[in-house]
């Protein structure tokens, strides 16, 4: 080997082990950047003919498990998707409040009832007879609440959507606009790990609302589809579409026209029935509380406001009021018809003719709704029997729950029952799916920048730096020998 060959190998050591700490530096600088991907450095023998002339470097590799980081982001959509039914739930049982909470509809049902049975007693008492029409708007006054807080909760999962749609089509942009600057850099011969990282960390930020999976191509290109197949970025990026509505009310849904659905590309996506678009993630969840939890709250809500009116409904109870006029409980003033039951929750009002005022006088709770003049004062009969009213067992006509009789309180507490239920089922949920999570971040973190053992190869790369210094500092004292010789 020539003195010169032996220069040049050398010297590619050197560039080599300056590459190779330039290398370690970085693994050392971002041991807690979120989303960075350790390098490894990738040498061949370099060579002349049949002879070896030092080292090449051949590239840069990052180290990834990829098969753990699509489990972990798998989990991510599980717990998005758990993340937003629990928080639905838990505002929602909140909102119905414990039966001992003073603004319940079961407390609001005590009181009222509570109310009834004093102006029974002293039925000549004016006072306790407001008190009782009071009572009596109080639980009308909190189904219209109720139904108007689920409403809210549909327009802020409907909000939420629009959000979330905005940041995918957002994210999706950009890793089509990176796989344009990695096919770029890569074909200068760059480093393309940053932008791969980059990537990465886009990916991230998509994958709590859609479950997906990620492929990358011979060029380095990134391709990303959801778990059920749906193209979001090849060539370029797919683009969802999406409307939120400035208001919400119990008639609006999806399946009449009222509320936007999702597209991609323009082709609308299916978001019920069997096989969903996107199942499994928060954007999915997020659809389900408002085409079908907060509907369902709704339609159990209007069940029980339906129940409450027809018990006052009662054919012979009023004798006063003509066939098909209300009693206390009114549809915004009419009769309550069960085949009108959607959004009656919001709509329940107590009759104008017990509310002073709206021209009515309280003592017709007394006396009949429909009475024209002031019956005598001590007489309780329609008093004690709208009480029995409330706690005869009678046959639930909402189609919200099963046939069974119940008492008015038995509904209410009946409605309360499924609601922590779902509530206790979806915190379980979210429990399981937080702890799966949290265990693949944790194995991923895992095979992440260990700090010692990239300052023990730091000590390695200084040791072949020296010794490749070394080799450069005999050659030089061998040619000046030579030349000391030929002078």
């Amino acid at each position: 080997m020539s003195i010169s060959s032996t220069l040049s190998s050398a010297l590619s050591g050197l560039t080599a082990s300056a590459r190779a700490a330039d290398i370690v530096s970085s693994n050392l600088a971002n041991a807690m950047t979120e989303g960075y991907a350790v390098r490894r450095l990738d040498l061949a023998a370099r060579q002349t003919g049949n002879d070896g002339a030092g080292v090449r470097i051949v590239g840069v590799t990052r180290q990834e498990d990829t098969i753990l980081i699509g489990q972990r982001r798998l989990a991510t959509a599980d717990l998005g998707a758990n993340q937003a039914n629990a928080d639905f739930m838990t505002r929602l049982e909140a909102m119905l409040g414990a039966p001992d909470d003073p603004g319940s509809l079961s407390a609001r049902l005590a009181d009222f009832e509570g109310k009834l049975i004093a102006a029974a007693n002293a039925p000549w008492n004016t006072t306790n007879l407001t008190g009782a029409v009071q009572g009596a708007s109080a639980i009308a006054d909190t189904l219209n609440e109720l139904s108007s807080g689920i409403q809210t909760e549909r327009k802020r999962a409907d909000a939420s959507i629009g959000i979330a749609v905005d940041q995918i089509n957002g994210a999706l942009e950009s890793l089509a606009e990176l796989n344009a600057r990695i096919l770029s850099v890569g074909y200068s011969g760059g480093d393309t790990a940053a932008l791969v990282d980059a990537q990465n960390q886009l990916v991230d930020q998509v994958a709590p609302y859609v479950p997906l999976q990620t492929r990358r191509d011979n060029n380095g290109l990134l391709n990303v589809y959801s778990d059920d197949g749906h193209v979001l970025v090849n060539y370029r990026a797919a683009e969802l579409g999406f409307v939120a509505k400035p208001t919400m009310d119990p008639y609006q849904s999806i399946g009449n026209g009222t509320l936007s659905g999702l597209t991609l590309d323009g082709r609308a996506l299916r978001m019920d029935g069997e096989y969903p678009a996107f199942a499994g993630g928060q954007l999915r969840a997020l659809f389900d509380v408002r085409d079908s939890q907060a509907p369902e709250a709704q339609t159990r809500l209007d069940g029980i406001a339906l129940d409450l009116a027809e018990r006052f409904d009662a054919a012979g109870l009023d004798p006063s009021i003509a066939a098909g006029s209300p009693s206390l409980f009114t549809d915004a003033g009419i009769l309550v018809d069960g085949s009108n039951e959607l959004g009656l929750a919001s709509r329940i009002r107590v009759n104008a003719a017990v509310v002073p005022n709206e021209g009515g006088a309280v003592w017709r709770l007394r006396d009949g709704l429909g009475a024209a003049v002031e019956g005598p004062t001590g007489n309780a009969t329609f008093l004690t029997a709208q009480i029995e009213r409330l706690s005869t067992t009678q046959t639930t006509t909402s189609t919200a729950f099963s046939g069974a009789q119940r008492s008015m309180s038995e509904l209410i507490s009946e409605n309360l029952s499924i609601v922590g239920l779902g509530r206790v089922t979806a915190e379980t949920n979210l429990s399981s799916a937080s702890a799966q999570n949290t265990a693949l971040k944790t194995a991923e973190l895992a095979g992440g920048v260990d700090s010692d053992a990239e300052l023990q190869r730091l000590l390695q790369i200084e040791q072949m730096y020296a010794a490749n210094a070394r080799v450069i500092n005999v050659a030089g004292q061998m040619m000046d020998e030579l030349l000391r010789i030929a002078g």
